[in-house]
């Protein structure tokens, strides 16, 4: 097949390993990213291509900083009105503008696949909803990344009579991977030296809704800091100054803040840790979609303690410890269980591991993906 792939992810070279799993099954691929984005942990131009057996087009972008209206210059429309492509899979909601451009700018004759993160039931007010409306009218398929986005969309008008599938993202399990000799430069390199003490890790976006402040909450109660617990954060957003402020309370050899961190960097740092902590918090308009740091931690060999927002539960299964988010006491309970039992920790992190091989590893996400665009392409 001559797969055409978009998407705003695109923009760091991680993201392009399932079409780079395409490519190695043969297939004709082209990816198209910005040249340009405001990513979670950083702003950032485009990584190189490299070597990858697949074409990269670099597509000028603007007002990247707010999603749901920032826009692909003319050179896409281009690239689409080609007509060569058998298959046109877009990484962007349809709800906004730069999903709505996809849709607008493909061929009629050409299949376009959605996949989506939508997992509430929201209403978008116009133009969105008139974006969205317009996009899957056009749109032949589309994907779920987790089983509460399709619960959630598989009911609602401007989908549920198009074919669907539900397929988790991946992880790079070459990168994302145990790995002791990280483990001791990166302890290092925040300069703490090799111990016992067991580091608890957060690693994501410094947002109330990504739970920063009830994990502050849980480690005030957690015992003997710095001889029982240390703590890494790492990330950046709104809280940071709440963050650095909160950490104060706390010495340098307990408490690490690190921020503007390279994202080849974050599978080194995961081997830093001993606990990955995901506390994410629901709100009306927001619940976890994936969490895709608890799959990479996973991949790592990191037990994860996370809380019950969303995805989380289906995304975890059995493999780690999922406790409802808002109960203080549930979570010190649990994480001084992890901090005093390293056999558990230990049986978790296996557990982990083993899921993510079965489930996530990207060449068989990126398997299912194409064996969908094949029924698509089939008229199936």
């Amino acid at each position: 097949m001559r797969i055409l792939t978009v998407g705003h992810s695109y923009v760091v070279s991680m993201n392009r390993l399932m079409p780079l799993e395409w490519a190695l099954a043969g297939h004709d691929v082209t990816v198209a990213a910005p040249q340009f984005y405001h990513a979670d942990l950083r702003p950032m131009p485009c990584d190189p291509i490299g070597q990858a057996p697949f074409d990269l087009v670099e597509i000028p972008a603007r007002w990247t900083k707010r999603v749901h209206i920032f826009r692909y210059g003319h050179k896409l429309r281009n690239l689409l009105k080609t007509g060569r492509f058998d298959i046109i899979h877009a990484w962007e909601e349809p709800f906004i503008y730069a999903g709505f451009q996809v849709a607008r700018w493909t061929p009629a004759e050409t299949p376009l696949i959605f996949s989506t993160f939508q997992n509430l039931p929201k209403r978008y007010p116009p133009p969105f909803s008139w974006m969205e409306r317009h996009a899957m009218r056009k749109a032949t398929a589309w994907t779920a990344f987790g089983q509460t986005i399709a619960n959630n969309l598989k009911i609602r008008n401007v989908y549920r009579d198009k074919p669907w599938i539900e397929i988790p993202l991946g992880v790079d399990t070459s990168a994302f991977q145990p790995d002791e000799v990280s483990k001791r430069i990166e302890l290092k390199n925040v300069g703490w030296p090799e111990s016992a003490v067991p580091v608890i890790g957060y690693v994501g976006r410094f947002v109330e809704e990504k739970g920063l402040r009830h994990l502050m909450k849980v480690l005030d109660q957690i015992e003997a800091p710095g001889k029982r617990w240390k703590a890494l954060f790492v990330g950046g957003g709104p809280l940071e100054s709440e963050l650095r402020e909160w950490a104060s309370g706390y010495s340098d050899s307990v408490v690490k803040i690190l921020t503007g961190v390279e994202h080849d960097r974050v599978p080194k740092l995961l081997n830093a840790i001993d606990i990955c902590a995901v506390p994410s918090q629901t709100r009306p308009h927001w619940q976890e979609q994936l969490g895709r740091i608890l799959i990479e931690a996973m991949a790592s060999g990191v037990p994860v303690l996370a809380s019950h927002s969303g995805e989380i539960p289906h995304v975890v299964g059995q493999a780690g410890v999922v406790i409802p988010e808002d109960d203080i006491e549930q979570w010190v309970k649990s994480l001084n269980r992890l901090l005093d039992q390293p056999l558990y920790r230990s049986e978790l992190a296996g557990l982990g591991l083993q899921r993510v091989l079965e489930n996530y590893a990207w060449p068989i996400v990126a398997r299912r993906f194409l064996t969908f665009f094949e029924q698509i392409r089939n008229g199936g």
